[in-house]
């Protein structure tokens, strides 16, 4: 995004992520004199600028973007205000703390997720994904203490809490986010151990008693259902998604392998789509034999997004993929949200197919892309592409029977 394109303040961390560098660094107000820079290389880093005790202005660094997130980066704003309004020059503050911590032999908690960090070879998306997590629901209030001396309690007590935290657009309890943040502090305190910092793990064993996740990735209507899920999705008002969606339940990928999905992995006159492996969750190269039916739909789609690199570019920025939730709103959309996830449909694909070619599980797991385990990978090599083609051109055309309204018409006739 450009800077001119920004037009409302506080900014959000969708725009602050997306910020393009121009030639030269620029910064951009965020409020009351709270700065984000850009420099041409694309970091990017948050200032307050302030007025001192004698008077004279001059800059407070606040910390890295994405490690201090808009919300974190104006709370620490407002810590410096205070510190202002009582006449206490926040660089000097931050400077015989910092003092301090060195003294002490830098022991808060923040310091050692940091010193943690380092250790850890996270993707941005990662990386952006836990600092957000700690940032929200752990710095404030664990950040600046002794981590040697917060008890076990006091963490079980937090997990509890961030777990009972409800999520604003859900409603529903974020009980997993309890569970991933906790996993992580239990890292950074395996990191300590092993340092040398700290003698036990005070985090150990404290998952048993907190609430369990139940996934729902799988969600998925029954047989019975199926068709009207089909028929559904065939009558979806926005050409692309529809597409997608028919992509999606006929293909049986995972959602953010045809979700991030470039032009340049599909050979339609080979019929073949090749997925690299840095895309994959094996991170092993998958070929794909397209159905005659996912040609056709893709043709169509090339037509409406053949503009852009990805197969589904996001609305606002061409140069993007579509954001995770396309397929999960294009389902509630159709009045099947509560009843259908993205990933069920990779689950309807397997109990469909291992029932029709129950004497061929292997061929089966070759098309859903799992990872052969144990001794049998060790012999078994094969990619079984052939055997798949027939497969998957079989399941294109079941689907179809389903879904094909004029069946139902003579039926009920």
């Amino acid at each position: 995004m450009k800077r001119a394109d920004i037009n409302k303040f506080p900014m959000k961390d969708t725009i602050l992520s997306s910020l393009e560098p121009e030639e030269k660094e620029y910064r951009i107000n965020d409020g009351n004199n709270l700065h984000f820079i850009v420099n041409p290389k694309g970091n990017k880093r948050w200032e307050l600028r302030y007025k001192k005790p004698d008077g004279k202005w001059s800059w407070l660094g606040l910390g890295r973007y994405p490690d201090v997130s808009g919300k974190w980066a104006r709370q620490k704003a407002d810590e410096a205000r205070k510190l202002i309004s009582e006449g206490i020059d926040p660089v000097l503050h931050k400077a015989e703390a910092r003092q301090a911590e060195v003294e002490q032999g830098s022991f808060t908690f923040q310091q050692l997720a940091e010193d943690f960090y380092t250790t850890k070879t996270w993707t941005v998306e990662t990386k952006t994904r836990n600092i957000g997590a700690l940032n929200k629901h752990i710095f404030p209030i664990m950040g600046k203490r002794d981590y040697r001396k917060i008890t076990k309690q006091e963490w079980h007590v937090l997990f509890q809490e961030v777990q009972n935290k409800l999520n604003p657009r859900t409603g529903q309890p974020i009980v997993e986010m309890g569970q991933r943040v906790r996993a992580l502090v239990r890292e950074m305190y395996d990191y300590a151990e092993v340092m040398g910092k700290i003698e036990s793990n005070p985090i150990s064993n404290l998952h048993k008693y907190l609430k369990k996740h139940v996934g729902n990735s799988m969600k998925h209507v029954d047989r019975d259902e199926l068709p009207s899920l089909l028929r559904a999705i065939n009558h979806y008002p926005t050409t692309d998604t529809r597409i997608a969606l028919k992509l999606l339940t006929m293909l049986f990928c995972r959602p953010s392998e045809l979700r991030e999905a470039a032009w340049d992995e599909f050979d339609l006159n080979a019929e073949v789509w090749l997925i690299p492996a840095i895309r994959m969750k094996t991170k092993k190269e998958h070929k794909v034999p397209l159905p005659k039916q996912a040609i056709e739909l893709l043709q169509e789609l090339k037509q409406l997004t053949g503009y852009s690199s990805f197969l589904l570019p996001n609305r606002s920025d061409k140069t993007k993929a579509r954001s995770n939730t396309v397929f999960i709103m294009a389902l509630r959309r159709i009045g099947y949200g509560d009843k259908q996830n993205p990933h069920g449909f990779r689950h309807i694909a397997s109990t469909i197919l291992n029932d029709k070619f129950s004497d061929k599980p292997q061929v089966v797991e070759a098309c859903l892309a799992h990872s052969k385990k144990g001794v049998k990978a060790a012999y078994d090599k094969a990619t079984h592409f052939d055997e798949r083609r027939i497969m998957m051109q079989w399941y294109a055309d079941h689907l179809d029977k389903l879904a094909d309204e004029t069946i139902i018409q003579f039926q009920s006739a």
